[in-house]
């Protein structure tokens, strides 16, 4: 399989990221074992998880996915082979959230611990912290790339505005700067990334990783009416947000392209992706073997410009 850069980082990547927010949630451990094991059998090797992963669950208190993650890693001995990605400044607890310097430095120990690993390939803010001077995040990154327990850093869920503001503070203090931008993007939630974001991204050379690829699972297709939503603990969000005129004609549209490319909605989905402007790899989670596979096989999937132009395009069928 082919990989692709990461920014500027030498760290190079599948083009499909797995996710590993349904870890400890909607999969136990042994699933996410086989899930991990298929993932990296089949040529995947990125690896998206956060601190703060599965802390909206009753009775969990984060680190959940960070935990099953480490324990695969030191059970089948491949933290060589895998780029691991995760994230920091999510509300974990009152007391655990931002991206104060002194808890960066506190909060990576924990990341560090749970997945028993010295080293973290792709550290990123989980979301934007406006009560934190830029340059005060990105002393502590400095300090944790030089004592090499992070490679790269990524920023995630910011705004172009401040992604440019710690840019600027990273070129005039010689900080690390964000090789990578990990935001909301998919063929149903396009504006807000491709007006404001993929510009500065192309400009910089920024990697794009972006979440929700699948649009919480929608993009597959298995949400088509009200009694699919039922299907997963995600259902009602999914319906709440994508069920409408909008995700149906859609979903029509990813039925004709996978229909002429003999392949699945989701792999159409995630092909579009992969083939947009600013994207290294989207980042989509599987709860089965099968879902890896199927997931991987979009990696091969090349797009006809007419099958960009009915994806790009599908619009609510009028009635007359």
């Amino acid at each position: 399989m082919q990989t692709r850069e990461l920014g500027r980082s030498g760290l190079h990547i599948s083009p499909l990221m797995l996710g590993g927010n349904v870890f400890g949630w909607t999969i136990d451990e042994a699933t996410s074992f086989a899930v991990l094991d298929a993932f990296v059998a089949n040529g995947g090797n990125a690896i998206d998880t956060a601190d703060g992963y599965s802390v909206w669950v009753p009775g969990h208190v984060g680190g959940e996915s960070e935990t099953i993650i480490g324990k695969w890693l030191q059970r089948r001995g491949r933290r060589d082979d895998v780029v691991i990605a995760t994230k920091v400044g999510w509300e974990v607890n009152a007391d655990n959230k931002g991206l104060k310097k002194d808890y960066i430095l506190r909060a990576v120990e924990g990341s560090l611990k749970r997945l028993q690993t010295d080293y973290i390939d792709l550290y990123q803010s989980h979301k934007d912290d406006e009560t934190t001077p830029v340059e005060e995040t990105l002393e502590a990154y400095a300090q944790l790339v030089k004592e090499g327990k992070v490679r790269a850093i990524g920023a995630s869920n910011f705004t172009a505005a401040r992604l440019q503001e710690s840019l600027d503070a990273s070129a005039k203090h010689n900080f690390p700067r964000y090789e990578t931008l990990q935001n909301l993007y998919n063929l149903y939630d396009r504006e807000d990334f491709e007006q404001n974001l993929a510009p500065l991204l192309l400009k910089e050379n920024i990697s794009a990783i972006p979440y929700y690829g699948l649009a919480a699972g929608f993009l597959t297709g298995k949400y088509r009416d009200q009694a699919d939503l039922q299907k997963s603990p995600r259902g009602a969000g999914v319906g709440q947000k994508y069920l409408n005129e909008k995700g149906l004609a859609l979903l029509t549209a990813l039925d004709a392209v996978a229909d002429h490319q003999q392949a699945t909605p989701a792999q159409v989905a995630l092909a579009w992706l992969m083939q947009a402007p600013a994207v290294t790899a989207p980042i989509a989670s599987a709860t089965s073997v099968g879902q890896v596979t199927e997931l991987l096989e979009a990696t091969e999937l090349r797009l006809t410009a007419e099958d960009v132009e009915t994806l790009e395009q599908a619009k609510p069928v009028k009635a007359e």
